[in-house]
């Protein structure tokens, strides 16, 4: 098992299964964007945007959020992204207002740190995969297309879906199956992956397919999507790199400064939620007698989590399980 510590990675992005089914079945054409913008102006209008005031979008993309970001923002404004995909860079405008970090956003700190950058009016984080991953088949996102089983977000790291599912354990791929693709015969797949690896070869999305018709449960399309998910999940580090993300941001955000997270899995959604209400990932001490009392550096501005309209499902049934979450760095100093 490879020590995902060693190298740089991630991206959040989750889908549902259905979603998942209808973006592998759906072929955007080239000519199309790159990216949709899920809950755009939701997540604009959260951010409530200064236009003197330092902004970063942690998972650039296909600029759409960005876009409308820098369209808010002065002469005086910036806008630092992120993204480890290298694709995204040719999206990149000609602004002198950004900075564009190739890099996942679990380094969020250092690398604003490393241009001078001590704190932020606010964050975003869209943490779906992009229609321009799904569409190149050579990088193994897809469950329509045949190619080498990849998955990997950011090409520099050696982690692939391949060694994910010829070197891990029955135990961990079961967990992984369980956890992040909720797959309803989790421990049978990981038996049968792990008795077949030997036999017969998952370099590609289709020997992996084809080796695990027998024990498919349901509808194809949604369970391979479910564990396509999972795999993906797991080869990104997306669920370490998101949390890693979220320890940062008390201390990165200005006070009266925003965090805005878009999710597209529950097992994301309910992290970025514990922590906007706990600022940890661990449930609160329940214990009546105890006076410990921890100082908030949060306080959370949804109560309940956004989600996008009819009308934008009905133009992008991508986002149906999309969830936005914000937070404000309290001000301690009124």
């Amino acid at each position: 098992m490879v020590d995902k510590q060693d190298f740089p990675m991630v991206k959040q992005k989750k889908i549902s299964a259905k979603d998942l089914v209808e973006a592998d079945q759906t072929l955007i054409p080239s000519s199309s964007t790159y990216h949709i913008p899920v809950l755009l102006h939701e997540a604009i209008d959260g951010l409530a945007i200064k236009p003197g005031g330092t902004y970063v979008d942690c998972t650039f993309g296909g600029g759409g959020h960005s876009k409308f970001i820098l369209e808010k923002l002065g002469l005086n404004g910036k806008l630092v992204a992120f993204d480890q995909d290298a694709a995204a860079k040719e999206n990149v405008p000609a602004d002198a207002r950004i900075i564009f970090i190739p890099q996942n956003f679990r380094y969020l700190q250092r690398f604003l740190k490393l241009h001078t950058i001590p704190e932020v009016d606010g964050i975003l984080a869209d943490l779906g995969v992009s229609s321009h991953q799904f569409n190149e088949a050579e990088r193994g996102f897809s469950t329509r297309y045949d190619a080498d089983l990849d998955m990997r977000m950011d090409q520099r790291q050696p982690l692939t879906a391949y060694n994910v599912v010829n070197t891990y354990s029955e135990q961990q791929l079961h967990k992984i199956f369980e956890q992040y693709g909720e797959v309803t015969n989790a421990k049978t797949l990981a038996r049968t992956i792990v008795q077949q690896r030997d036999h017969v070869s998952f370099k590609t999305i289709e020997g992996f397919k084809n080796a695990l018709r027998e024990i498919v449960k349901g509808n194809p399309n949604k369970y391979f999507a479910q564990v396509f998910q999972a795999l993906r999940i797991e080869v990104n580090d997306e669920m370490g790199a998101l949390k890693e993300m979220l320890q940062q941001t008390p201390a990165v955000l200005k006070p009266g400064g925003r965090v805005a997270i878009i999710t597209f899995h529950s097992g994301e959604d309910r992290v970025v939620k514990t922590f906007f209400k706990n600022e940890s990932f661990d449930e609160p001490d329940e214990n009546p007698f105890s006076r410990e009392t921890k100082e908030r550096k949060l306080k959370v501005i949804t109560k309940k989590p956004l989600v996008p309209s009819q009308q934008e499902t009905k133009r992008n049934p991508r986002s149906r399980s999309a969830k936005l979450r914000v937070a404000e760095k309290i001000n301690t100093n009124p």
